[in-house]
């Protein structure tokens, strides 16, 4: 038999075609590992959570309030991550905390340093975190699932590690649901549900965009709701324990960091960062003002709406989805819908449903979300910008958040239950008739109706809809571009730099070039709203 001559450079080509084979067909016969040790675990029961000073103080207060809920909301980001750590160091029987993105940063290490002393002082930890939200982060989480006091979960994992992105060429019908819901429960006592996810952008502390954001503090009837949907994601098939997830190589090399587990290193890479989280921490007793009942919450009703965990296999019946929820709790708007929103994607149907609010009800709609400089996901500015005209045909008020010059020195405001302090819109909130409000983790686009799993309140409090009304009345036609359409059905932006000065029209899209204009109309005629 004739064989060619071998060359090194054929060997080499030999090795390069092996190698990719075996890629191919590693990553072929990737699927999900069995997920049979996972032993159920449920919220600990009311006896045990009696034992915690937050629970001993909160709870007879709650029980003045019976069937309403303490609410006191977070908009400032300092605010909100001190409040996170303090109550993870004051936390005393358990910590149920569910995420869709941690970070591998400053905030990030800090809170899973808080995390660990909890646990060393006998808080049973439970950490569930969506895994595409988890990067590099496999060897830490690892290390703390040693802990016998922690146990650490991935939702809907990737079986391939690194890179997590080649998953999605091999099974992206199942990749591509994630769980977006967001929740950080204390002693079955306390918890805190929003928009942030963990991250120093989320945080105010960042290089590039600082996100405004908001999450709600809660106590009351809402919180046993909140501890039972965790159980329920933390109990679902597709919660797995990180040791089923991660190869040999690096459960063992977790064993060995975990008796050294320390975070001291971590935090050193970036220390002004860590200098300006420590003074945030510092600046507000969080825990003491807890302990002392001496935090203005409001007592309102106040329902939480949840995804059914199956919906992330595409297995979901209409009452288990959270836009079935939302609407029952919402009702029909009567006057007003205030809607902010940095993912938005209304698609013709959401057209279709303002339209007929504003032109047989006679509802009016005003509407935020970024504008492209703000934005953080272009593509999805694609799926917003092909419907914009028709949103203005519609007769709703649009309105499009400017990014923030990076010169201006970002400081904590003054309270303010509901503002902006950051260079792109994050914060998920909606206000009808000026009544009640939906605050967490769902976007108004098909991604989180139809796809990602989502968590939020619907808050029946006229003081903070009112707020959210407010705020399009008076601070964000200072902050935002107002979209306009002409007579000829052409769009412009106003552009008002200062109160009272004179408005800046804008006749192409704000901080865009040609080229980007060219993309963005290119990627708006792309058949992938559903992917948005």
């Amino acid at each position: 038999m004739f064989r060619l001559p071998r060359t090194p450079h054929r060997s080499a080509t030999m090795r390069q075609l092996s190698a990719l084979l075996s890629l191919v067909a590693l990553l072929g016969g990737c699927s999900l590992p069995k997920n049979e040790t996972a032993v159920p675990s449920f919220r600990l029961a009311p006896e045990l959570s009696q034992n915690s000073r937050l629970h001993q103080v909160l709870q007879p207060v709650a029980e003045q309030h019976t069937g309403l809920s303490g609410i006191y909301s977070l908009a400032d980001p300092f605010d909100a991550f001190a409040v996170r750590l303090q109550l993870a160091q004051a936390a005393e029987t358990s910590l149920d905390i569910q995420y869709y993105i941690w970070r591998g940063d400053t905030s990030g290490f800090m809170l899973l340093e808080a995390i660990k002393e909890a646990a060393d002082r006998g808080v049973r930890v439970r950490l569930l975190l969506d895994d595409n939200g988890t990067r590099n982060l496999d060897p830490l989480l690892a290390a703390l699932n040693q802990h016998p006091n922690i146990q650490v979960r991935l939702f809907n994992p990737f079986v391939l590690r690194q890179p997590k992105s080649l998953g999605f060429l091999f099974d992206f019908e199942r990749l591509n649901r994630r769980m977006h819901n967001k929740s950080f429960t204390v002693d079955n006592t306390i918890t805190i549900v929003g928009g942030r996810n963990i991250g120093d952008e989320y945080f105010g502390v960042t290089d590039t965009l600082v996100f405004a954001d908001l999450d709600v503090l809660a106590l009351g009837a809402v919180v046993p709701e909140v501890a039972e949907d965790f159980d329920r994601y933390w109990n679902n098939a597709l919660s797995f324990p990180i040791e089923l997830i991660l190869d040999r190589k690096s459960l063992q090399t977790s064993q060995d960091e975990a008796s050294s587990l320390d975070f001291s290193s971590l935090l050193a890479q970036r220390p002004e960062r860590y200098a300006i989280f420590t003074e945030v921490a510092q600046e507000v007793d969080w825990a003491r003002a807890l302990l002392d009942f001496d935090l203005p919450v409001e007592w309102v009703k106040t329902e939480m709406v949840s995804d059914d965990p199956d919906k992330a296999q595409g297995q979901v019946n209409a009452d288990g989805m959270l836009t079935s929820q939302l609407n029952r709790a919402i009702g029909t708007p009567k006057a007003t819908v205030d809607l902010i929103s940095p993912y938005f994607v209304p698609t013709a149907t959401g057209v279709f449903g303002f339209s007929a609010l504003i032109n047989e009800q006679d509802v009016q709609v005003r509407v935020l979300t970024n504008s492209y400089d703000a934005t953080d996901v272009a593509i999805v500015h694609a799926g917003y910008s092909k419907q914009r005209k028709n949103l203005l045909r519609a007769g709703v008020e649009l309105y499009e958040l400017k990014k923030l010059d990076p010169a201006v020195p970002r400081r904590r405001s003054k309270r303010r239950p509901l503002g902006f302090s950051g260079s792109s819109l994050h914060a998920k909130t909606f206000a009808i008739d000026g009544e009640r409000l939906f605050i967490g983790s769902f976007n108004f686009d098909p991604r989180s109706a139809l796809l990602n799993t989502e968590l939020g309140f619907v808050i029946h409090s006229p003081s903070l809809a009112q707020q959210v009304s407010a705020l399009f009345d008076h601070e964000i036609p200072l902050v935002s571009y107002r979209v306009v359409l002409t007579d000829d059905q052409r769009l412009r932006w106003i552009d008002y730099p200062a109160k009272g000065a004179t408005p800046i029209i804008h006749e192409t899209e704000p901080k865009t070039n040609l080229l980007e204009r060219f993309w963005l109309g290119f990627l708006s005629r792309l058949p992938i709203e559903w992917l948005l």
